[in-house]
């Protein structure tokens, strides 16, 4: 960026006669015809200067002496082209030269002010800041409740003193700025962002500042489609500063990619019906996640949208809320976008993002602003592929017509094996969890084997939790005996379908019946579960092997102790893993890599723990009571019903 706009961090360089002079030409050139103005403004706008005459030397020093401190450097240097300045920003219409300058002393009764919303056991750093209000060098002489202070106590090597500015009208903490030069920074920029804004009445707002920050601006939207993410980043976040448009709607793009959400909302580009197709949904989806079925905010940000694009926005929202959102593009990549979404929806997630990343270089974006593909984040099946490692290997890889260098490819989330279920899982939720491996067949057609009746079919693709929450919700009956399994399921690697139920219900060896051989007609079939017994903390392990129909071999180790049946293969003897010397997790993974290792199969950690699956009911892993077995069995009538 040009030397007058960009980051600069070298005060005593600082050329504060080029950027004052500039400031207040903008300022004269912005204001409306036949206005009328104060006469100072007035007078201002002639002399196209908002500033003042230069403090000489000797007045400088006078003030220091009568404040009996040394002004820090920044301060010093402004005062010494102008002393004071008129309309720093949109808020404070006066800042104080050298005669106006004084310790602030708690006259606004904002140090009691701060001190009472203190806690008890508040840090020193927070009482500190806290108390600036007492030792504060107040700047501030004419402003809309806006509070200006040069901290004495907040000073850095080059010995500038931090500033902090406070406005009662506005719900934030003061803000601390490095120096009294990047405090004026601040202000000009304020300053353009507000009359960037503009309205009928005010002349456009062009000028030499402004076409050099959207030709960056421009620059910036290439640099991220070539990959250069970081520095388009950078170049459009200090644009938006300015209120440059498109520089905000720009950069939402690649923050949310990066798996930011906060304060992300498109602006000026997802009410442009060109790219509501993509916007909207991310932006919807993040509402719906935090709104609680408020949605008087979501239309706040759809602000100047016809009713087009707000009915379609409505429609959006009804679909995250009930799942059943589908993300779509056009060409090649949209073909991509539902081979991704099979993989996934089988739980190959590391497979469908290598063919979202692989189709990328072919992606059409919807028009010139248009960055990267953004509406898959929305769809529940595709959005959980997004990480922040992932995020930035999209925005690193060339697309939209541009070339640059493709990125190495992110590491996969899946280990492609079985051991990762003996690891604690990131709430230690998971104690306990049984799965099914079923030989040669497709996932769908696992109800058929595991479920009683031919009409049991796949519920739509949601999480774990949701599915469970849902299927209480939904069942009448509760019965002690009954063990219906609520499975997730999904491909178990090549040639292999899997059942997964993470939070089964207790293990009752007496009572316990594998539906292994059910599951194996024509096939093999492996059933594993393992947890902890809720009665005495011990772990238990079962694992069943059947193949067309009959169990072949299995055993479990319960209470210390191994039952086993069958002729049970060398690698998966209990012998090798339940010793004198078992110590739980370390046995239950050398078990899991066994069952790996004989079978070839392996569960995807991703799909299971953060994706969305397909789910169903499984006939109950417990057999019928016997004459003379008591059990429970809950009914419950809801009105109507």
């Amino acid at each position: 960026m040009g030397g007058s706009i960009g980051n600069m961090t070298d005060t005593t360089a600082f050329d504060w006669r080029s950027f004052l002079l500039r400031w207040s030409g903008e300022w004269a050139d912005s204001l409306p015809d036949g206005e009328t103005r104060s006469a100072d403004d007035e007078a201002a706008w002639r002399a196209r200067w908002l500033g003042f005459p230069a403090a000489p030397e000797e007045r400088i020093a006078a003030m220091e002496e009568r404040l009996g401190r040394r002004m820090p450097p920044s301060y010093r240097e402004f005062l010494e082209v102008s002393d004071g300045w008129r309309h720093a920003g949109g808020f404070v219409w006066l800042l104080a030269g050298t005669e106006d300058a004084h310790w602030h002393d708690n006259e606004s009764g904002l140090a009691d002010m701060f001190e009472e919303y203190l806690d008890e056991d508040a840090d020193p750093e927070e009482r500190r800041e806290a108390d600036i209000w007492r030792r504060g060098l107040q700047l501030d002489v004419e402003s809309d409740a806006t509070h200006v202070l040069l901290d004495p106590e907040d000073v850095d090597e080059d010995g500038e003193w931090a500033v902090y500015t406070w406005a009662s009208w506005l719900a934030e903490p003061p803000q601390r700025h490095a120096n009294f030069l990047e405090f004026m920074r601040d202000r000009y920029r304020e300053f353009h962002s507000l009359r960037a804004q503009g309205s009928d009445e005010e002349p456009v707002f062009v000028n030499d500042t402004t076409q050099e920050l959207d030709s960056m601006v421009e620059e910036a939207r290439l640099e991220a489609l070539r990959g250069g993410w970081e520095r388009a980043g950078e170049v459009l976040d200090e644009a938006k500063e300015y209120g440059r448009p498109r520089a905000a709607g720009l950069g939402d793009q690649i923050r949310r990619l990066l798996g930011e959400t906060y304060m992300v909302y498109f602006d000026g580009l997802v009410t442009d019906p060109q790219y509501a197709a993509e916007l909207l949904p991310p932006l919807v989806a993040e509402h719906a996640a935090h709104s609680y079925r408020d949605d008087s905010t979501l239309t706040f940000h759809l602000r100047g949208a016809d009713d087009g694009l707000v009915s379609l926005a409505y429609a959006t929202l009804d679909q995250v809320r009930n799942g059943t959102y589908r993300y779509t593009a056009a060409g090649p990549f949209g073909e991509a976008v539902e081979r991704a979404r099979e993989l996934a929806r089988w739980g190959d997630t590391d497979g469908a993002w290598r063919t979202l990343r692989d189709a990328l270089p072919l992606w059409e974006p919807l028009g010139p602003d248009h960055l990267a593909p953004l509406g898959w984040v929305a769809d529940p099946v595709l959005g959980p592929l997004l990480t922040p490692e992932r995020g930035r290997e999209l925005l690193s890889t060339p697309r939209g017509g541009q070339t640059g260098e493709v990125p190495g490819p992110t590491a996969g989330l899946d280990p492609g094996d079985l051991a990762w279920l003996a690891e604690p899982d990131p709430g230690n939720n998971r104690t306990s969890y049984r799965f099914v491996l079923v030989e040669g067949v497709e996932p769908e057609e696992l109800p058929g084997r595991l479920a009683d009746g031919d009409g049991t079919v796949l519920n739509e693709p949601i999480t774990f939790w949701e599915a469970r929450r849902r299927s209480l919700h939904e069942r009448r009956e509760f019965s002690s005996y009954d063990d219906r399994a609520l499975m997730a399921v999904g491909r178990a690697g090549t040639g292999w379908s899997f059942a997964f139920d993470g939070d089964p219900a207790p293990f009752d060896q007496r009572r316990f019946v594998s539906p292994a051989a059910a599951a194996s007609e024509g096939t093999r079939a492996v059933v594993v579960w393992s947890g902890l017994r809720k009665s005495h903390g011990e772990r238990f392990v079962h694992l069943s092997v059947a193949r067309d129909g009959a169990e072949q071999y299995a055993f479990t180790y319960a209470d210390g102790e191994v039952r086993s049946s069958g002729e049970i293969p060398r690698p998966l003897d209990p012998s090798r893993f339940f010793g004198d010397l078992a110590d739980g997790v370390g046995t239950e993974r050398s078990l899991l890599e066994a069952v790996a290792g004989e079978f070839g199969a392996h569960l995807p950690r991703h799909a299971i723990v953060n994706g969305r699956l397909h789910t169903f009911a499984t006939r109950s892993w417990t057999r019928p009571p016997r004459d003379g077995e008591t059990y429970m069995v809950i009914r419950i009538h809801h009105e109507g019903s």
